[in-house]
């Protein structure tokens, strides 16, 4: 069981960063992009958020052995659970930069820079410190989450928990050692996202400072 934490862990890293990465650009395509952009992005996130997990992983393992691609467990778990989470994430950063005041882009743009500088040094810098308690409760929903990726195959807490429950018919003492190993995972991850949010605070700022009209 606690060999797969570290298959849990990495799976939910590993979505996380897509996640980030994806999802900061489609918050971006959502705030400054053209009406087309920011549309599809709206039905991107309409549709992950819509699918239950279990079925989009089901779909991702056929997806992938359509294309003829090998069909890992690990890999489909952290490209499914991270194509969802850039639906939620993006909605993180969306409302982390719609919450920064238009002055700074103005100001930005008075002393030369264009939009795409502005957006990169000045915007994402700060939706990114903003952010953190919003991907600290993101981080909590994929652990919770991951543990239906044993039905694919993977070899994460559930699949370990459920394999040891066969064999020894504790079913009570395993699968309750395996939620306090989730509830450990979480606290921690969460606690450490806690001090950096507050090491990382833009002071004087707070949500009641917004400016929506970018």
């Amino acid at each position: 069981m606690l060999a797969g934490s570290l298959v849990t862990l990495g799976i939910v890293f590993g979505a996380l960063s897509i996640g980030l990465i994806f999802g900061l650009f489609f918050a971006v395509l959502q705030v400054y992009g053209k009406a087309w952009q920011a549309a599809l992005v709206g039905i991107y996130v309409f549709l992950f958020r819509g699918f239950p997990i279990i079925v989009l992983l089901f779909l991702g393992y056929g997806f992938f052995v359509a294309l003829g691609l090998p069909a890992n467990p690990f890999m489909i778990s952290c490209v499914v659970l991270g194509c969802t989470s850039t639906a939620y994430q993006s909605q993180i950063f969306r409302g982390a930069i719609m919450s920064l005041r238009a002055g700074q882009f103005k100001a930005a743009r008075a002393l030369g820079m264009t939009d795409w500088q502005a957006i990169r040094y000045i915007i994402i810098p700060q939706a990114l410190r903003l952010s953190i308690p919003g991907w600290s409760n993101e981080y909590s929903i994929l652990l919770k989450d991951s543990a239906i990726c044993f039905v694919l195959g993977t070899q994460d807490i559930m699949a370990k928990t459920s394999f040891a429950a066969a064999r020894t018919h504790e079913h009570l003492a395993l699968y309750a050692a395996a939620g306090l190993i989730y509830f450990i995972l979480t606290l921690v991850v969460v606690k450490l996202l806690s001090r950096l949010e507050n090491k990382l605070h833009i002071p004087g700022f707070t949500q009641a400072n917004g400016d929506n009209n970018l």
